[in-house]
């Protein structure tokens, strides 16, 4: 089981509050080893890094815990190996490009037997299912609004998005962060949280280490941000499971588009799966 951590905020902010706190799951706190990645929308394009070695042990991930790049959109992720082996090219979040836009992609979680036809322009680089199906969304969005000839707004995108979401679901946990630098959108197959954060701001403390922040001090009256991640990553503050089917659009900081798909069900994780078969 991987860690998705996403942020999404009304105006650009860092995350390297939260991300020092994040990083620590990838070795220290956690046994996500097998790689880590973080992405930033920035005003005309984004950033993105990946380093397959542990986050809790690489001085990249080191270093962006220390250097603020302010951005409105973030999307990060810790590995732990289910399917493909450890290297850079099954990092996440991956990206792919559609029309003009940067779209990037994580995934917690293990997909069985899915293997669909790929027969446009998106392949997979690496050897992960989470790339594979991120592919085959692609695909399918392309092909769904392939008359339009700009980017198609959150709105249209959202309930589309939906449906082949649940047609993915129904192989394995399909958690996921997805953005193009407009929207975040997540989905919870079995477990993602949500944190609203505004005015007023707390002092809040990482759970993963001890570190705490008065995050007054950093951000206005007006501000205002959503953090999603697998699990919460301060104590004191209100975070809120999301139900299993659930979808959620972000723009702005806040909720613009919420759906529960009840057929959506949350399966064992895979190595409760492997400790029950070795039973």
């Amino acid at each position: 089981m991987c860690q998705l951590l996403g942020m999404n905020c009304n105006s650009q902010a860092s995350i390297t509050f939260s991300f020092t706190g994040f990083r620590q799951r990838g070795g220290r706190t956690s046994h996500h080893v097998d790689g880590w990645g973080v992405g930033f929308y920035e005003p005309g394009g984004c950033r993105v890094f990946h380093d397959d070695q542990p986050a809790s042990e690489s001085p990249l991930a080191a270093f962006l815990g220390d250097y603020p790049i302010p951005s409105a959109i973030v999307i990060s992720h810790l590995r732990r190996a289910t399917q493909g082996v450890r290297s850079l090219a099954n990092c996440h979040p991956f990206q792919r490009e559609w029309m003009g836009q940067p779209w990037l992609f994580s995934h917690n979680g293990d997909l069985r037997g899915f293997e669909p036809a790929l027969t446009g322009p998106y392949r997979p680089i690496g050897g992960t299912d989470s790339e594979r199906a991120f592919c085959w969304l692609m695909q399918e969005l392309r092909a769904q609004f392939a008359d339009r000839v700009r980017p198609v707004g959150w709105a249209e995108l959202a309930p589309q998005i939906a449906l082949l979401t649940e047609r993915i679901a129904r192989h394995g946990n399909f958690n996921f962060l997805l953005s193009n630098g407009e929207a975040l959108f997540a989905h919870c197959s079995s477990k993602l949280y949500l944190l609203q954060r505004q005015h007023p701001f707390p002092t809040a403390r990482l759970l993963d280490c001890d570190i705490s922040l008065d995050l007054g001090r950093l951000n206005g009256v007006d501000d205002r941000m959503a953090l999603v991640a697998t699990e919460p990553l301060t104590d004191a503050e209100p975070w809120v499971r999301l139900a299993t089917g659930e979808m959620r659009v972000f723009v702005g900081g806040e909720t613009v588009w919420r759906q529960v798909d009840p057929r959506t069900q949350a399966f064992a994780p895979a190595d409760e799966r492997e400790a029950l078969a070795a039973n």
